[in-house]
């Protein structure tokens, strides 16, 4: 969430006013809003490398849920070592403006 919030602050800004602006309708009213954070994550270079180096540790985490699905807090470790290895990925080549398609 913090590598989002840092690459693709816009767009999480004006989803999350939306969905504090309409807590009754926020999943209809707010849907475009969410897309264009999605969008933004999956076109973003410095995000697309850090999926691709902590691919490993992402599986991880992600199959802990699936068996754990009572107990996410569970995971926390696996949480933890994706963010360490998304610290760690080196981004010093990487264009941190994603270029348009």
């Amino acid at each position: 969430m913090d590598i989002t919030a840092k690459y693709c602050n816009k767009e999480m800004e004006a989803y999350g006013s939306c969905v504090a602006s309409n807590p009754s309708t926020w999943q209809s009213k707010c849907h475009e809003l969410k897309i264009n954070v999605a969008q933004c994550t999956s076109s973003h270079p410095v995000i697309q490398k850090i999926r691709q180096e902590c691919s490993g540790v992402f599986v991880e985490f992600e199959r802990c849920l699936r068996e754990n699905p009572d107990t996410p807090a569970s995971c926390s470790p696996h949480v933890a070592r994706f963010l360490a290895c998304a610290e760690s990925v080196d981004i010093s080549g990487v264009d941190p403006v994603p270029q348009p398609s």
